[in-house]
């Protein structure tokens, strides 16, 4: 009788796409947990963010990248940067579009159509959205125009229709390896950073037009004890205006996204969280090396 145990297999699955087609939606439903900030404006993901998804005989470690985009400045140039060197160390590639995107052909196409060693699962998300025509039509025209995807799944990672399937999928093409990371660890961004993501996320959410685009959050300090997490925030914008609007008058927009991302906040956290938040002018951060290097932009 073979008593040999289950081989351990372990990998990097990069999740890559354009904005807004459910990438970081993928994310926390593939992981049971919400690491990734999910809001309906593009562009939201900056940084590649692990999931690491361990079970008795597996590991796997997913990325989540920020949308393809053709960069106009240097942040730009560092989100690129993420979502290409995850797709270098890649073992699986879950490359994401929706029922709506166009097809448009895109330098990432290309590369994925040159990654022959490298299996590639097509999702066509959103398809809650569409009818049985829509989404069969979409399945056929990239399987045409992406042969080398060893699958094309239509998926909804909004109602988690197909992620069960799709986690299986990922799990067969993993190699057999050992564990890359301890096996109780979730991600491999610390606590500050889930902090910041929190708050981007609410001024997401909160503010229009440009203004979100030109924050970026610093958490200045961050002390636990053991029943309470005590935070100083900054709010980093590129000009006095945007100050003035993030503040709000008389404090109350600013108020506003304290309120929200605390809330968030003491739910991922599980304690009482006292949050102080500050707004700053870094000007034109998002064209300075410098600047992007200490916000964590570099490679």
């Amino acid at each position: 009788m073979n008593t040999d145990p289950t081989p351990h297999r372990a990998g990097f699955v990069s999740i890559i796409g354009k904005p807004n087609v459910g990438k970081s939606t993928l994310m926390n439903a593939l992981m049971g947990e919400r690491l990734s900030i999910v809001t309906s404006k593009a562009q939201t993901t900056r940084h590649r963010i692990l999931g690491i998804l361990n079970g008795d005989d597996f590991q796997l470690v997913y990325s989540d990248t920020p949308g393809i985009i053709q960069p106009k400045y240097e942040l730009h140039n560092a989100m690129m940067s993420f979502v290409y060197s995850s797709l270098e160390d890649a073992d699986v590639v879950l490359f994401v579009t929706d029922i709506y995107e166009k097809h448009d052909e895109e330098p990432v196409v290309e590369r994925l159509r040159k990654m022959v060693d490298t299996p590639i699962l097509l999702l066509v998300n959103k398809i809650d959205q569409a009818d049985q025509a829509e989404v069969e039509a979409k399945v056929e025209y990239w399987r045409s125009h992406l042969p080398n995807a060893a699958r094309v799944l239509p998926i909804s990672a909004l109602e988690k229709f197909g992620t069960g399937e799709l986690l299986d999928l990922v799990l067969s093409y993993l190699p057999v390896h050992p564990p890359y990371y301890p096996k109780d660890e979730l991600t491999d961004k610390p606590e500050r950073f889930f902090a910041a993501e929190m708050i981007r996320e609410k001024i997401f959410k909160l503010y229009k037009k440009e203004v979100p685009y030109s924050c970026e959050v610093g958490i200045e300090e961050f002390k636990e004890d053991d029943d309470i997490i005590r935070m100083r925030a900054i709010i980093f914008v590129e000009r006095s205006s945007q100050k003035g609007i993030i503040i709000g008058q008389q404090g109350a927009a600013l108020k506003k996204v304290g309120t929200w991302a605390r809330e968030e906040m003491e739910k991922f956290f599980q304690k009482k969280v006292f949050l102080e938040i500050h707004v700053k002018v870094n000007e034109n951060w998002r064209t300075d090396p410098k600047a992007l290097n200490r916000f964590g932009y570099s490679q």
